[in-house]
């Protein structure tokens, strides 16, 4: 027994070493975390289970059969991240490059089903050379099972990726299916074709951090909803975002205690909106000074940056928040605004996380590169996802909300449970100046039409360009303060923690992709 249990011992010292002492040094001078100590950093202190790793793989081919490639490259399991169950999978680069076969595959769909059955949420670090080219259409079958179990936890446990490395090829559509994406500043990419193919085809010429880096995909391509700059802050902000996060569709978020007091008032909120309607400002500081102290998680940062999604608590309860930045295109929505708020919209829905929307935008955004773009079916995905959501949603008018862009924020007629508005709100089909364009004609014998033109516009913003007139029609529930939105907000939350809302039944909706 105690030979056996000596085996035992040395057998699983050596799988656990991986590629070996010398594939994990080149790692260490490279900058990088193995797989295990990866994981080491993400779940509390001797939490984590391994499994499955005895795994082998069954290639026969190109000389396969005479390699042994410990754990098959991947480390699985699960573990405790702040007292709560999390399911990993962590790629070990020093194993045939993280290269994923047959039984890699295998492991992280286990994984994923194992997850499933427990109401847990997944980890998946990514760190892959690609395809084990050596088991040919197995190694492609084994994306294909990633893919159908990726998609069959959507909406049912949060799925986070993280980019360590390379990921290319097939391999970037399991992280594109999650539900957010991580990636490392200088230390990972994406790419479906890399800039050999694409050299080969085009005739350009690209690098991989300019084809698929970390920043490109966090301000342009807007894959990565997060970019670390190192691989110890990304895995920190992983477990950042959990704290914020239920361990499934049938929980509510994690509650934590009220430290801060919830009927709050913020005087300062008068200050940070300019009273030039036409002046910007940093939505961001209203957020943070409504929600508990100042702890704002921002999701997409750098991305569609007209708009403001993130995670943060009011009265220790998780909310979502989506927001116009005045800032940046006046706050307008255009194409990738629309998608981004739309899909977390659709998370937060997904998971019981309340919705608070804080509203300041002027419409859409004008041009043909909107218009040939698809603005219209862009546009509409965010008409949907809120017209979809049963969560509570709350929305607070700023300031400006004209036309259909005041709908897309999430207008009483689009399900919002309590919409507040500020005395700085200008709710209507238009801006004064425009509709001027179309109504505004000059008296006869007017000694001075653009004097008389000035005075129709400062008489249509005084009846028309005010929260009053909508709230006169109840479609908004109260005119409020700038310093009582927090405490409106809170109120509003604990009134509708208990909030039911059925749909039609149907197999889904056909949302406008």
């Amino acid at each position: 027994m105690e030979e056996r249990m000596a085996q035992l011992a040395a057998e699983t010292e050596r799988l656990r070493l991986g590629g070996g002492p010398k594939a994990i040094e080149k790692r260490h001078s490279q900058g990088k975390l193995t797989a295990r100590e990866r994981l080491a950093l993400l779940f509390d202190p001797g939490t984590f289970t391994e499994t499955d790793l005895f795994v082998k793989h069954r290639g026969t081919e190109f000389g396969l059969e005479n390699r042994e490639l410990p754990a098959d490259g991947v480390v699985t399991g699960f573990g405790q991240v702040d007292g709560r169950t999390v399911f990993a999978y962590s790629q070990d680069f020093t194993v045939a490059g993280g290269s994923l076969g047959e039984m890699h595959a295998n492991k992280i769909v286990k994984i994923l089903e194992m997850a499933m059955k427990a109401g847990a949420p997944v980890v998946g670090i990514n760190d892959s050379g690609g395809a084990r080219i050596q088991e040919g259409i197995d190694a492609l079958n084994g994306y294909g099972k990633i893919f159908r179990a990726n998609t069959l936890a959507s909406g049912v446990i949060p799925q986070i990726a993280v980019i360590m490395g390379p990921c290319a090829g097939g391999a970037v559509y399991s992280p594109g299916l999650m539900d957010f994406v991580f990636m490392v500043d200088q230390g990972s990419y994406m790419f479906i074709t890399g800039p050999e193919v694409i050299k080969a085809v085009t005739g350009e010429e690209v690098t991989f951090e300019t084809l698929g880096g970390a920043r490109v995909h966090g301000t342009r391509s807007g894959v990565a909803h997060f970019v670390a700059p190192s691989e110890q802050e990304a895995i920190a902000q992983v477990r950042r975002l959990l704290s914020f996060l239920p361990s499934n569709n049938m929980e509510d978020p994690p509650r934590l205690p009220v430290t801060d007091p919830i009927d709050r008032a913020e005087p300062r909120l008068a200050e940070i909106v300019p009273a030039d309607a036409n002046k910007p400002y940093d939505m961001r500081d209203v957020i943070r000074a409504v929600v508990d102290h100042g702890d704002f998680l921002e999701v997409h940062a750098e991305w569609a940056m007209n708009i403001i999604v993130g995670f943060a608590r009011i009265g220790g309860m998780p909310v979502g928040i989506v927001a116009n930045q005045p800032r940046v295109l006046a706050g307008t929505l255009d194409i990738n605004a629309s998608d981004k708020a739309a899909r977390f919209v659709r998370f937060c829905d997904c998971f019981n996380i309340p919705i608070v929307t804080f509203v300041d935008t002027p419409g859409y955004l004008p041009g043909t590169a909107q218009e040939h773009g698809g603005i219209i079916r862009h546009g509409a995905k965010l008409l949907y996802a809120y017209a979809e959501a049963t969560v509570p949603k709350i929305t607070v008018v700023v300031r400006k909300a004209y036309g259909g862009a005041y709908l897309a924020m999430c207008a009483q007629s689009m399900g919002a449970d309590f919409t507040m508005a500020w005395p700085t709100a200008e709710i209507a089909v238009m801006g004064a100046e425009g509709a001027a364009n179309i109504l505004f004609k000059p008296p006869e014998g007017a000694a001075d039409v653009a004097q008389a033109r000035r005075e129709w516009i400062e008489e249509y913003r005084r009846r028309f360009n005010t929260p009053f007139r909508a709230a006169a029609r109840g479609f908004v529930e109260a005119v409020i303060q700038p310093y009582e939105t927090r405490a409106q907000i809170g109120r509003a939350l604990l009134a509708l923690a208990g909030k039911r809302e059925s749909r039609p039944a149907k197999k889904h909706g056909n949302f406008p992709v």
